[in-house]
């Protein structure tokens, strides 16, 4: 603690900054880091394991035969073609409308369900404040009709159209299959948020390798091992997605899985939205609400690069006790060793002041057509409940799981659980035998927060 302020004093009398981020000492295989160049000087730390695949049979045909493992991929039979089809309605008056015309996924809050195809729905909300999504009001009672002599009823008033602001169209068949690890066209993308590096996803890099997956995992600049520029226009949101565009040309297959975690939901969703035939399925860790990134103006991290140098053990402690549903010795030990909260004071300020993404908004993510898993921490301190909940609600398919002895680092504090429920998902795809029997049924809606859905079903696992 003395030490930290006394730098941070030596750092406001000099004006220059603290020692930028040094490369952090790991345990793992040299082998599988390698540093790529994004830009020139901008060099990231990436964790890159191959997993060792059989050799292709030669027949006696001198023709190639793939080994029996690889079969079952994106091309195959065991795909599923979805209708995506849906209309986004935008007004002046602030109300978003999503129709949706297509096979649609339906989504549950909380738990996730096996692939059932509702019919069309729509979607009314209110994009002032999506903590307060309004329910469906009260029919009012018709006027009494006056009757004097043979006097016709006045007609009712017409109502007032409103003319909308914006229109989007969405119309695409999307494939979706199960991705195993034995799959060589698939690759696994893991983007942590502020703060963190590449070691928080240790368990899930160390997990999705044995299984045969192909993993990637980047540090942010000025995270982890990566290079620091001493610049705040290097840690801006836009400058960041580039980076993370560049890693994934470098690494991306046929097929990619991209898992993010708090900040880093952000640049997955726009890998996604950029990239949408390469991106088959995506993972939201404690991300928020779909709503466009803006930096406050009154935080903490406003203030000066040396005043955060001498706050940092209490910014390093509030992190602890924010980030982790308990605060003991494992929880201690999973923050050093994860290099989490490890960073630069003013890489640290860049970051919270950079985070602005106009275009990130409902509309943006109501347009994609990518399944999306949703993982929330019950005890997140940082983002609450009901903002994943909204992000479900305006995704086309998504499905919600909460786990309840998690934080908002639930991926280290609940690994294996984490770990289950991902490949679960890797491994879904819908059920398009049930799409002729939902739409046989007949129209039984509930009104669940605003939101017009088709009446659920009991909890069932989703389909491995």
């Amino acid at each position: 603690m003395l030490t930290s302020i006394t730098d941070g004093i030596l750092c406001c009398l000099t004006g220059k900054a603290a020692s930028l981020v040094m490369p952090v000492d790991s345990s793992e295989p040299a082998d599988t880091f390698e540093f790529v160049e994004v830009k020139p000087g901008r060099v990231l730390r990436v964790r890159h394991i191959m997993p060792e695949r059989r050799a292709p049979v030669v027949t006696e045909e001198n023709q190639v035969k793939e080994p029996e493992q690889e079969k079952g991929s994106g091309n195959s039979n065991n795909s599923s073609s979805v209708h995506c089809k849906r209309k986004i309605t935008v007004y002046r008056n602030g109300q978003l409308v999503i129709e949706n015309l297509g096979d649609v996924l339906h989504s549950e809050i909380v738990q996730c369900q096996d692939g059932d195809l509702e019919p069309c729905s729509t979607v009314e909300v209110e994009l002032a404040d999506y903590k307060e999504v309004p329910t469906s009001p009260e029919p009012k009672p018709a006027p009494p009709l006056s009757m004097v002599g043979e006097q016709k009823p006045a007609p009712p008033p017409r109502r007032r159209r409103r003319k909308p602001k914006r229109m989007v169209m969405i119309d695409s068949e999307r494939e979706i299959s199960s991705c195993k690890g034995t799959h060589s066209d698939v690759a696994l993308f893991f983007v942590h948020g502020v703060g963190g590096s590449l070691d928080i996803w240790g368990s899930q890099l160390d997990f999705f390798s044995r299984l045969g997956y192909e993993v990637i995992a980047p540090d942010l600049a000025g995270h982890g091992a990566s290079t620091a520029p001493h610049i705040a226009a290097a840690y801006t949101f836009y400058a960041l997605a580039e980076d993370m565009r560049a890693i994934f040309k470098k690494y991306a297959r046929k097929r990619n899985i991209l898992i993010g975690h708090s900040y880093g939901v952000s640049f997955c969703t726009f890998l996604a939205h950029e990239y949408p035939d390469q991106v088959h399925k995506v993972v939201m860790i404690n991300g928020g609400g779909p709503t466009a990134l803006e930096p406050s103006l009154c935080s903490i991290f406003q203030l000066p690069s040396c005043v955060l140098h001498c706050l940092s053990p209490c910014l390093a402690w509030s992190f602890l006790k924010a980030g982790f549903a308990h605060q003991g010795a494992k929880e201690k030990q999973l923050l050093k060793q994860g290099n989490a909260f490890n960073v630069n004071p003013f890489v640290l300020r860049a970051m919270m002041s950079g985070q602005y993404w106009p275009e990130g908004d409902e509309v943006y993510h109501a347009e994609l057509t990518v399944p999306i898993l949703l993982v929330h921490g019950m005890y997140d301190k940082f983002v609450p409940i009901d903002e994943d909940q909204r992000m479900a609600e305006i995704l086309l398919f998504a499905f919600l799981k909460v786990i309840e002895e998690g934080s908002h680092m639930v991926m280290m504090e609940c690994p294996d659980t984490v770990n289950t429920l991902l490949h679960e998902f890797f491994l879904w795809e819908p059920d398009m035998s049930k799409k002729n029997a939902a739409k046989t049924d007949p129209d039984k809606t509930v009104i669940v927060n605003g939101v017009v859905a088709q009446t659920p079903k009991p909890n069932k696992p989703m389909d491995k």
